[in-house]
């Protein structure tokens, strides 16, 4: 076989791999025009090599990122240098649908990209390549155990009855709060939540009734909290929160507001309804107190004294 013949094959097996190999390829020009578009191309996007080539790549996909596409090109240009875009610094540049059943549950192909600079045979960089990876299967995994991850940390963090804080997430949130108070001084208090004759409910209704009580209150807690509220539930029919920037007059309204909803609200349960109220005790921060645990200890004092002046109300730690 000649020389001549050899090379002729070696170009048909290349032109061959580069239609079928299950990237995408393509070649542009100085100006962005298309002188290649590779089968994977064109089974992704359903435009043609033939309809395509020589065409510009932007005028041709308007929705590509061009501004900052053409940032990345130009110094591949410049630089000489090749550069890879990861699907988790950006998703996709080529808008794909994903068809693997496998990844079903993504709706576009992930991609990897690289811009590759182009020589000619004296040496001028003349054109750029884009290779097109669908790295779909690796970023849905990824992506699911990050969710999973979240999900678990989120679920370490909760107390599964009432679905709010455990005591352990919410003490952090309490020390995190004082923490702010010792470096900033910013305003804070903290409440103490006691459901009144928790016992007497479960030895006269049963404890599937208790738990509803508790998982009652901590609806009605739920919907009284701002986005900067702490709630957690402290221990069997204890709950704590964390009001920042809150003073304790501030709480006061807060805690009395959300005593009189429990007390006018009705707990059903197996078609009976159970009265409940609460007692509440307050504590917000100053200098004399140095450390979360005295902010506590104060909080539960007044809670004592709500129990010991006869239950439902708010008192202020003196």
């Amino acid at each position: 076989m000649s020389n001549d013949q050899s090379a002729m094959n070696e170009l048909h097996w290349l032109i061959d791999m580069v239609q079928t190999i299950e990237v995408g390829l393509v070649v542009l020009d100085r100006d962005y025009n298309i002188q290649l578009w590779n089968g994977f191309m064109e089974n992704h996007s359903g435009v043609s090599p033939n309809s395509i080539k020589g065409s510009n790549l932007f005028e041709k996909f308007p929705d590509l990122p061009a501004t900052w596409l053409k940032h990345k090109m130009e110094s591949v240009f410049l630089l000489k240098n090749r550069t890879f875009i990861s699907w988790e610094q950006r998703p996709y540049v080529f808008q794909f649908k994903n068809y693997r059943p496998v990844t079903g549950r993504a709706d576009f192909m992930y991609q990897n990209i690289t811009l590759l600079p182009l020589a000619s045979l004296t040496g001028q960089i003349t054109h750029i390549s884009i290779i097109i990876y669908d790295v779909t299967d690796i970023a849905v995994n990824k992506l699911q155990l990050k969710a999973a991850n979240e999900q678990l940390e989120q679920l370490s963090q909760t107390d599964g009855l009432t679905l709010l804080h455990n005591r352990r997430h919410w003490q952090s949130c309490m020390e995190k709060e004082f923490d702010r108070y010792s470096r900033y001084g910013d305003a804070a208090s903290l409440v103490m939540i006691d459901i009144d004759n928790f016992k007497r409910i479960n030895d006269e209704y049963g404890h599937p009734a208790g738990d509803k009580v508790i998982q009652h209150i901590a609806y009605l807690l739920k919907q009284a909290l701002r986005d900067t509220d702490c709630a957690g539930r402290y221990g069997g029919e204890e709950f704590g929160v964390v009001l920042s920037k809150t003073t304790a007059e501030e709480a006061l309204n807060f805690t009395e507001r959300l005593r009189k909803r429990i007390e006018e609200s009705e707990v059903a349960f197996e078609n009976r309804l159970i009265r409940v109220t609460v007692s509440l005790g307050i504590n917000d921060l100053d200098s004399e107190i140095d450390n979360s645990s005295t902010w506590l200890s104060g909080a539960d004092k007044a809670l004592y004294v709500a129990k010991q002046e006869g239950r439902n109300k708010s008192i202020i730690h003196k």
